[in-house]
């Protein structure tokens, strides 16, 4: 039989079971659940994110691999908005029969090059039959309790830092369903907005340099993956608070601007979603070491104000002013 063509009908479950197996430590699965040990006085972060084939990917835009890479750099950006290491994930992927072999092992491919990087395991997970292909992640981390990043904890006064640019990942979508729009652009910016879309990072290497920036100081925050409008739309609400953002000072990915004009890539840094950065609220002396610190596109782009509330000050016109809100952004129904 051609192995590229062997489905999961041919194989059945305890077939599709031993092959995804070997992506796994073969200390930890094999019985009814994975045990596993978190540091002595660290919390333990839970966080589960689904994907569907027709919501979250497509063949069109997404190769199996880029999809598995994308579900644990997801959920690996849940547990750095958290500011928590990884301790492991486990996956559960329900398919149709048909899905072959080769699709589902390049899907765990690209799961474990992204989990690699950061030395995170996959501890088991279930695999059932379904109409639709979707593919639900947990993940399990650890945190220090005084370390732990909450929506809730941005006070007035704080300033709020964006760890890279946002609008990259809604370019690269856009790129894969159009590629004639992106003519004007170098190959290397082309291939970086698709990068960014496709192979997003996960920021916990933004945890150590905020650790080494804090001390004992608290910090607010989330990550950014739907849409930085969003997330800062979320920290108001949960803390009670207002924002005003200077929409100048929001760093944008090489291109954009060119791709698409100045005030359409304002709009996917806003709303395009997926960019998986952190939005973090903290005493602005130590806003401006974090970012000196991190660097690159890492950026103060506003501040916490008391109040209700999202603004941002608009680039061309700073007397003008727009209200971000969940609504303009990402929403299932």
């Amino acid at each position: 039989m051609n192995y590229s063509a062997q489905t999961v009908k041919d194989i059945g479950e305890q077939g599709v079971l031993k092959r995804v197996q070997r992506f796994c430590p073969a200390n930890i699965v094999g019985d009814d659940g994975a045990i596993i040990e978190v540091d002595s006085g660290q919390s333990l972060v839970v966080t589960t994110d689904v994907l569907v084939e027709g919501v979250h990917f497509s063949d069109r835009t997404t190769s199996p691999e880029d999809v598995g890479w994308r579900a644990a750099a997801a959920n690996l950006s849940d547990l750095a908005a958290m500011g928590a290491s990884p301790v492991g994930i486990t996956v559960g992927l329900s398919l149709p029969g048909d899905v072959t072999i080769e699709w589902i092992e390049d899907l765990y491919r690209g799961l474990s090059n992204c989990l690699n990087a950061h030395d995170t395991p996959i501890l088991g997970g279930d695999i059932c039959r379904s109409p639709t292909l979707s593919l639900a992640i947990t993940a399990l981390g650890q945190v220090l309790p005084h370390r732990t990043i909450l929506r809730s904890a941005a006070r007035p006064g704080d300033a709020i830092v964006v760890t890279g640019t946002h609008g990259g990942s809604r370019a690269g979508l856009e790129l894969l369903l159009n590629p004639e729009i992106g003519q004007n652009l170098s190959p290397s910016q082309q291939k970086a907005l698709i990068q960014t879309h496709q192979r997003p990072q996960p920021r916990l290497d933004v945890l150590p340099s905020l650790w080494r920036v804090l001390g004992e100081f608290p910090v607010a925050g989330m990550d950014s993956s739907d849409g930085l409008g969003d997330a800062i739309a979320q920290i108001c609400r949960a803390s009670g608070v207002g924002a005003e953002i200077e929409e100048s000072a929001i760093p944008l990915p090489d291109g954009l601007e060119r791709l698409v004009g100045s005030q359409k890539a304002l709009e996917w840094a806003l709303y395009g979603g997926e960019d998986f950065e952190l939005v973090l609220c903290l005493k602005e002396d130590l806003a401006v070491m974090l970012v000196e610190e991190l660097g690159g596109n890492a950026a103060i782009i506003g501040r916490i104000i008391a109040g209700s509330g999202a603004i941002a000050n608009e680039r061309n016109d700073p007397n003008s002013k727009r209200v971000i809100s969940l609504e303009q952004g990402f929403q299932h129904f």
